[in-house]
């Protein structure tokens, strides 16, 4: 029975027209023995525009559902999931060739690892490609080291939440993504790093394209006081996860 990897992708009206290009990063990966994709693309809305974007490919699982927001739409996608494990894409993002073999690789080489994540690439409006030097080394994360990293450096991780590829059971156990407007990736690995064990890997594993639409670059994303709430929000849960949780969550590799 081949297992899968299944691939959140969230979807916001801005960002259908660059669905093809996230797609086609899919449909290049080349999948290690005994393994296969699904892809759910999950509206934020219900206009039914994925439809018409979207070639009728099997593997692929459409969505929508009321606008709440990125952490809500992936969390609804979440209910459509059948993989042994969950890897985030954003609509706008593309996989490097080769980032869902390594993510496979490194989960069947440290059985103990709750999630992984990867070096990332800016992809510029010009195509042109941006890379960060300050990545950590490859290999695993201890427990808690990137809620410390994050804390002490001015809420940024050292590791990038639109990397993240996650066990589904653990994704499960701390509730899916948190009903942020935004940063509700960030709040999943904190929450996920926590309880668990993680790894990096050294490979670019993502084109994260810059943009004007993007939500990220928008004004909204920095309110301060809206900014405020939300760092503190996604700390006080990986705190409280890692005191009321001291030896951290089981991890069980599916069979």
């Amino acid at each position: 029975m081949t297992r899968l990897v299944s691939v959140i992708t969230p979807v916001h009206a801005p960002s259908v027209e660059y669905l093809t290009g996230a797609y086609d990063s899919l449909v290049k990966q080349e999948m290690p023995d005994g393994w296969g994709w699904q892809w759910l693309v999950q509206e934020d809305g219900q206009t039914g525009a994925l439809a018409q974007v979207l070639p009728g490919d099997p593997r692929i699982s459409l969505g929508g559902g009321r606008p709440g927001g990125p952490g809500v739409a992936r969390t609804l996608a979440l209910s459509r999931v059948t993989g042994d494990l969950v890897k985030v894409l954003d609509a706008d993002d593309q996989l490097t060739a080769g980032a869902l073999a390594r993510d496979i690789a490194a989960f069947d080489a440290h059985p103990h690892i709750g999630w992984t994540t990867s070096r990332v690439l800016d992809l510029m409006p010009d195509g042109s490609t941006v890379g960060w030097d300050q990545d950590p080394a490859a290999g695993t994360i201890a427990r808690g080291a990137v809620l410390a990293f994050w804390q002490a450096n001015g809420y940024r991780a050292q590791v990038h939440p639109a990397t993240l590829c996650i066990r589904r059971d653990l994704l499960l156990a701390l509730g899916g993504w948190m009903a942020l407007p935004a940063s509700e990736d960030t709040g999943l690995l904190l929450a996920a790093s926590a309880v668990s064990e993680g790894y990096f890997t050294r490979e670019h594993g993502l084109l994260y394209r810059k943009w004007p639409g993007q939500v990220t670059s928008q004004a909204a994303h920095r309110e301060p006081i809206e900014y405020e709430g939300r760092m503190k929000i996604i700390e006080a849960r990986a705190v409280a996860l890692a005191s009321m949780l001291p030896n951290g969550l089981p991890v069980t590799p599916a069979a």
